[in-house]
């Protein structure tokens, strides 16, 4: 027996343990965050493909009827080609015999690079004004259009009717659509035609100053002459009719190379290029009608320095960078809300999946064992030591001793001290009990603890529990009945929480009832048993001195401990009428603790574990069986679990309020009906179930938090030490914990 004095000074130095947890809670700090991040990533991926796709900030409204007493009439009456050069605005005519070709509304990966083959196949130029979300998904067809010579504009960068938008939105619609350009072929531009126009006619008195504001800007707004309605799909020889110009006039004519099915515009394009060729037409972009026209009647070119630019400016600076960072982000905007989506079917699969099985199996779980004749074999009535690991358990240790003096079986208790500061030891000495042993050590961690404790033991059945539990006087009577079957090496009791009056005590109560022991009965009958808890488990003493022990390779001694009897050819089994009452974490910060602990601690036992993948044999049974259930339900899919309720929230707020909703009531109520079973297998109050909304929406999303940050954790390393919880003492007997 190892025994240490504490310090009696006034000041002491810290314990090994709190040492390492102190440091270790120093290194979790940073992962902390960098879990945030990565669900704030998230969010900022959903709601830049929403704000692409025109699920969030979208406005569908188009205006009409609206007067046009404030629009000059020079403007009303003019070409489709509108500058503001010098404040004053001017209109310009397409030159006879001439075809401004211009497209709307891409670029479409289906579409526009067939328009872009014809165009190529026959010589002829053409303008297209671009949608910038558009722009930023299929930044190769720009760069391609460019490439062989096509003008472009801004057609918004969300497709909304601008005469509705602030001033800020309208600034924010054509710089975004800029910066797309700049990072998808590295040119601005200073055309711009606004969805749903169409002549200079039927600019009203709300869009009026939206052209203004634009031209000062530098912006030449482009309208329509003749109009092909490709869109409405009339039929190829209507859209070559409607696109051609009457009395050999020119003309800015519109055709569309995306928003919709084109297949008949692209069947008309050769068509009405012949044709017009025929008559005799010409065909060019925009600035080159406009240059075109500002040439001198005999056709000598005005002076170089009043002829028009280009539209095309290069990009350069911030500008291109920043245009270049956006694509770049909508392209992982692009990958990710797709693959997003496909992992949300499958967790909606698996969740709903393992729903249904673990109400089949409990049920067949709870009637096989409840049945009249089941017997685990001859009762088991010899005396079993319980063994006790103590870290400054002075609120909890006199219950937990007094609860076990109780015991209806015969028992010997031995408290392990672990190094407390708090007089642990001298609490558990001084109540007296005659078959209470209490063993000091150095502090050195709950796994050295127990392992001093089982080599320590009098009796062949070891009952393991935390110092801040407590049994009821049949617990252990009821927990080794099962060795009675020599296959069985390890029993699982049945842990409660007991202090469930506060909100997080009642969440913590669902998820032990529903979480828990629901899955330890699924976990029985497949014989994969992968957690012992900590709380309440018993284990033959030769079983575990064969596996080598208390594992401190791992958090998770006690998932560490169960793996590696599973692994020896043990059978593990679960028994519900074993009942232990346990203290669950009383704050957030505590919670948060304790589940990351067991969270990251699993994943080391299942990694240290991995070779059972391809054992034979009783090992290769929980590797082919338990390991994948394991890593799919625990690990898996809660991580991407929060998608089910990311996209809930997303939906609801951008896309379809009702129909969300009602989606999102349907998996609570799945869920309800499963918890009321748990509930009524545990003969548990079902007042509780109650809470379980509000623990949906809050108490379910801090553990995916808690996962989140183990997963990083894992990722990038890292390891904590036996974690101290701070309790109250609060759970006393059984009967005042229910």
């Amino acid at each position: 027996m190892t025994t240490t004095t504490p310090s009696r000074g006034r000041r002491r130095a810290p314990s090994r343990m709190e040492r390492a947890a102190g440091k270790a809670a120093a290194l979790q700090r940073p992962r902390v965050v960098l879990a945030l991040l990565l669900l704030l990533a998230l969010v900022c991926v959903m709601l830049l493909d929403g704000y692409l796709r025109a699920e969030v900030g979208g406005d569908q409204r188009v205006r009409t009827g609206a007067g046009s007493s404030d629009v000059p009439d020079d403007v009303l009456d003019g070409g489709p080609i509108v500058t503001f050069r010098g404040g004053q605005a001017t209109t310009v005519s397409v030159p006879d015999k001439t075809i401004a070709l211009t497209f709307d509304d891409g670029p479409n990966p289906t579409w526009t690079p067939q328009v872009l083959a014809i165009l190529e196949k026959y010589d002829v130029p053409a303008t297209f004004f671009l949608v910038g979300s558009m722009v930023s998904r299929y930044p190769g067809v720009v760069r391609d259009m460019v490439e062989q010579g096509h003008e472009v504009g801004i057609h918004t960068f969300t497709h909304v009717d601008l005469s509705y938008q602030s001033d800020a939105r309208v600034r924010r619609e054509m710089e975004q659509t800029q910066l797309a350009l700049a990072g998808a072929a590295g040119i601005t531009t200073t055309l711009f035609r606004a969805p749903y126009s169409s002549e200079t006619d039927a600019i009203d008195n709300y869009s009026w100053p939206v052209y203004k504001k634009l031209g000062q800007d530098g912006y030449t707004s482009v309208f329509v002459d003749t109009d092909s309605d490709d869109w409405k799909r009339p039929g190829v020889s209507k859209i070559v009719q409607w696109a051609t110009p009457k009395k050999n006039k020119g003309a800015s004519v519109l055709f569309h190379d995306a928003g919709g099915e084109r297949s008949q515009t692209i069947e008309a394009l050769p068509r009405y290029i012949e044709k017009m060729r025929a008559k005799g037409y010409t065909f060019t972009t925009i600035s080159g009608a406009l240059e075109k026209q500002r040439q001198t009647p005999a056709g000598v070119p005005q002076a170089e320095g009043t002829r028009l630019q280009a539209a095309h400016r290069e990009a350069t600076g911030a500008i291109l960078y920043v245009g270049k960072a956006l694509v770049a982000a909508v392209a992982v905007a692009e990958w990710a809300v797709p693959t997003l989506s496909a992992g949300l079917l499958v967790v909606g699969v698996a969740v709903l999946g393992r729903f249904g099985m673990m109400l089949i199996l409990a049920r067949r779980h709870h009637r096989l064992r409840n049945r009249r004749r089941f017997s685990w074999g001859p009762e088991v009535t010899r005396p079993v030591t319980v063994i006790v690991p103590a870290y400054n358990e002075k609120e909890c240790i006199a219950n937990t001793l007094d609860s076990l003096a109780q015991s209806t079986h015969p028992i010997e208790i031995i408290v392990v001290d672990d190094g407390s500061t708090d007089g642990t030891a001298d609490i558990a000495e001084s109540l007296g009990m005659p078959n209470v042993r209490v063993i000091r050590q150095e502090n050195a961690g709950k796994p050295a603890a127990l392992n001093h404790g089982v080599r320590s033991a009098r009796h062949d059945i070891v009952v393991m529990m935390d110092g801040d539990t407590v049994f009821e006087p049949d617990t252990v009577r009821q927990l080794v009945q099962p060795f009675a079957d020599p296959e069985v090496g390890a029993v699982a009791g049945n842990a409660k929480v007991g202090n469930r009056t506060t909100v997080i005590g009642a969440w913590q109560h669902i998820e032990y009832v529903m979480g828990f022991n629901l899955d330890r009965r699924m976990y029985d009958l497949l014989r994969c048993m992968p957690t012992i808890p900590g709380a309440i488990g018993a284990f033959r003493r030769e079983a575990v001195l064969q596996v080598g022990g208390m594992s401190e390779d791992t958090l998770a001694e006690d998932t560490d401990i169960t793996i590696a009897m599973h692994r020896a050819g043990r059978r593990v089994v679960y028994q519900e009428h074993a009942r232990a009452w346990t203290e669950a974490p009383g704050s957030l910060k505590q919670l948060w603790s304790q589940r990351y602990r067991w969270s990251y601690g699993t994943m080391q036992a299942l990694w240290k574990h991995r070779k059972s993948l391809t054992d034979k044999g009783p090992s290769g049974r929980f590797g082919r069986v338990g390991m994948p259930l394991v890593v799919l339900f625990q690990i898996v899919t809660p991580v991407f679990a929060p998608l089910i309720d990311v996209f809930t929230a997303y939906s609801m707020i951008f896309i379809d309020f009702k129909a969300a909703l009602l989606a999102w009531l349907a998996v609570l109520g799945v869920q309800l009906v499963c918890a009321a079973y748990a509930f009524r297998l545990d003969r548990e109050k079902y007042r509780y179930l109650l809470m379980m909304p509000l623990q949906q929406l809050a108490y379910r999303q801090m553990m995916y938090l808690v996962l989140i940050h183990s997963c990083v954790t894992a990722l990038t390393g890292g390891r904590l030490r036996w974690q101290k919880l701070k309790r109250t003492g609060e759970v006393g007997t059984p009967a005042g914990a229910r």
